[in-house]
């Protein structure tokens, strides 16, 4: 992905501190502080990584259904769709913005805790909720940052590397130890991953906002662009992690379906996680040296017949094909869709605008999934349907073009 074209956020050398500027910053534009970044921006919503096994274990460690296990998760990305949406509007007057993520880490945390210590499902939708809301303020805050960095695409891969490296270990350890140390084992690595970013936060730059003066400079030296790729490009971003998130959520149990046994479901997410972290080290670099347009029309096409795969998954290599293939593009064309948000401002309004839509998706996908799978419907309709909605994406494609013909000029 490219970096914001003409964006003031890419013109400043170095962030000062929260302090004035008297105390100097970290790195802000080499590979650690993209690796800081992306644990930041992963951090609230890690529990989507690990929804197969939340959901698994859920249904199988506490007895409930497809519907009810579908609520909760559904109630978690809900609340991570407020969280962002209200940071969205909120990202221009949050100055300090190291200071609010050490909070949202912290009261995150308290939420895990709580929903160990009290073990009483009845609160598990509340608790879920407001632990979304806080996670996704946080991913939210995190994606602004990025989108004001000044290395932007690079980060956003690195989100997604993050992502898939904290996914493969979960899905291909945690189901073991649910099933030695019961349901809320996934909850005890939600509170690592976020107590972990919580120690990096100090190493990263503060990315002040953009001046008066810089925005101003900002606006009369951009390339006007019209609201409508904006909006394209949120709702193709939306429709693709509703897709890809109606068939994650519940790929244990899509597995089981297909007469698959759990050890290999297991072992088949793990290895297709650790695969996907190419899908994601690659748009670093094709984004580095490539237009978006082309790059992302093609990985659309493949994630599309990666999805038509899992019709077969009853053949065991072609379940394994179908994983790798739609984990690589997952994390190939997610920041790709970020990418183009953040071309939009300098402030990073809308980089978390398409946290919002991304977190839009994934909550109501696994909702989708769970009522369609409870009311009768089959997987295989269910993957059907998923192509459908994924095929949408493609109206992204001209506005990507749009924006790289804006970046040459």
């Amino acid at each position: 992905m490219q970096e914001p074209a003409n964006s003031a956020a890419t013109e400043i050398p170095a962030a000062l501190a929260d302090d004035g500027g008297t105390r100097p910053a970290a790195v802000s534009n080499g590979w650690a502080a993209s690796i800081f970044l992306a644990f930041l921006s992963s951090a609230g919503l890690y529990y989507v990584n690990i929804f197969p096994v939340i959901v698994d274990a859920l249904m199988a460690g506490a007895g409930l259904s497809a519907e009810q296990a579908g609520q909760i998760t559904f109630a978690n990305t809900m609340g991570a769709v407020i969280g962002a949406f209200i940071v969205s509007w909120l990202i221009r007057h949050i100055p300090r913005w190291k200071r609010a993520a050490a909070i949202l880490l912290c009261c995150s945390i308290g939420m895990d805790v709580l929903t160990i210590q009290l073990a009483n499902l009845d609160l598990l939708i509340p608790l879920r909720l407001v632990h979304g809301v806080l996670g996704g303020a946080l991913v939210g805050l995190g994606f602004a940052v990025i989108a004001r960095s000044g290395i932007a695409g690079r980060s956003y891969s690195m989100v997604l590397l993050v992502q898939y490296t904290g996914g493969a270990i979960g899905v291909g350890f945690l189901p073991a130890l649910v099933a030695e140390h019961g349901t809320y084992v996934p909850f005890f690595a939600l509170i690592t991953f976020s107590a972990i970013t919580l120690c990096m936060l100090p190493l990263i730059a503060d990315y002040p906002l953009p001046t008066e003066a810089e925005s101003r400079a900002h606006k009369e030296n951009a390339t006007p662009l019209p609201m409508f790729p904006i909006i394209v490009t949120l709702v193709a971003l939306f429709c693709f992690q509703f897709a890809n998130m109606a068939l994650f959520a519940f790929i244990f149990d899509l597995g089981k379906t297909f007469q698959l046994p759990l050890g290999f479901i297991s072992q088949t997410l793990f290895w297709a996680n650790l695969i996907a972290i190419g899908g994601a080290a690659l748009a670093a670099v094709t984004g580095q040296k490539y237009p978006l347009a082309k790059p992302l029309a093609a990985a659309l096409v493949i994630t599309l017949l990666g999805l038509l795969l899992f019709v077969y998954s009853d053949i065991r290599p072609v379940f394994i094909l179908a994983n790798v293939v739609t984990g690589m593009t997952w994390a190939f064309c997610v920041p790709y869709f970020l990418t183009m948000a953040a071309r939009f401002d300098s402030a990073g309004q809308m980089g978390a605008f398409g946290g919002f839509a991304s977190k839009l998706g994934l909550a109501c996908g696994p909702l989708f999934a769970g009522y369609f799978i409870t009311g009768g419907g089959s997987y295989t309709q269910l993957i059907i349907l998923t192509v459908v909605v994924l095929a949408i994406c493609m109206v992204a494609i001209p506005a990507a073009a749009r924006l790289d013909h804006a970046s040459t000029n």
